[in-house]
């Protein structure tokens, strides 16, 4: 008998492979992981997650992505809970999904020229700031927090020494406060502290965040400061929850106990008991707050 030639056996070899691959990969596994996710129990899973308003049955989101409950201006909606902020595009943008990647150490403002608004940068201390001051505002409670200034940007000053990194203050700037702001801090190591002006170099300054008399545990919740890493987070902390509670209640005049028993309700625990923290889905919480007590026509 006539043998094949090893190469050609090895090409029949990894031929059969290829094919037998294809059918269990490209065949059987997707078709049974399409038969099982139409299961019940697992049908809306694979679906999305989607939540379809009770009476009209409207399609309004998903539990797995975060949204807004704001106006066209992008104004608080004062009857609904309000989610954490996003930096995923302009909000809660699948195709965009990612954190704002400032970290830290981003104390120090890039000003915007005068007349071009949008030409500046906040630093993601300022805007750590920016949204516990409105917060804040928002719900009648103390907005400020360590190393914040009063009118809601970083409190955070530009010291430049004699010799440097050393010797004697000769200036000092509050470098996130741009003229004529009045500076959070008039007088620093007996030198009086400037307003910052735009365009000005202040690099050679050495950048020393000024904490304040802020108590170290703020009003104001961090997840209502921060956005999350994939930036479509759909749950806020109970904490947070509590917080809009009253207003919530204001807005629907209803008891805030009923809000804070909806909020309860609508609270989740640490995945296996251990993983994670608890959490409140927002747009569940302002469907449960609909179909209870509907918002008021204005």
């Amino acid at each position: 008998m006539r043998r094949i030639p090893n190469l050609a056996a090895q090409h029949l070899a990894a031929l059969r492979v290829v094919l037998v691959l294809t059918v269990l990969l490209g065949l059987v596994y997707p078709l049974g992981m399409t038969v099982l996710a139409h299961l019940p129990g697992l049908d809306q899973q694979a679906q999305g997650s989607l939540i379809r308003n009770t009476a009209s049955r409207k399609l309004v989101g998903s539990r797995l992505i975060g949204q807004s409950f704001t106006d066209a201006k992008g104004n608080p909606l004062v009857q609904y809970f309000q989610s954490r902020p996003s930096a995923a595009g302009t909000g809660y943008d699948p195709t965009s999904s990612g954190a704002s990647n400032l970290g830290p150490q981003d104390v120090v403002d890039t000003l915007p020229t005068p007349g071009q608004p949008t030409s500046g940068r906040q630093s993601l201390l300022t805007q750590v700031c920016a949204r516990s001051l409105a917060v804040g505002q928002l719900e009648h409670v103390d907005g400020s927090r360590p190393y914040c200034t009063p009118d809601g940007v970083g409190a955070v000053l530009g010291v430049f020494r004699a010799n440097g990194l050393t010797g004697t203050v000769t200036r000092v700037v509050s470098l996130d406060q741009a003229c004529p702001a009045r500076p959070f801090l008039s007088i620093y190591q007996q030198v009086t502290v400037e307003c910052a002006k735009p365009g000005e170099d202040y690099s050679h300054a050495l950048v020393v965040p000024i904490r304040g008399s802020v108590p170290a545990d703020p009003v104001v919740p961090a997840d209502a400061v921060t956005a999350s890493a994939s930036g479509l987070d759909p749950q806020i902390s109970p904490a947070y929850a509590r917080l809009q509670a009253a207003r919530v209640a204001r807005a629907r005049t209803v008891p805030v106990t009923e809000v804070l028993r909806l909020i309860s309700q609508n609270t989740t625990g640490r995945a296996l008991g251990v993983l994670g923290e608890p959490g409140v889905n927002v747009l569940e919480l302002n469907l449960a707050l609909d179909r209870s007590y509907p918002a008021k026509e204005a």
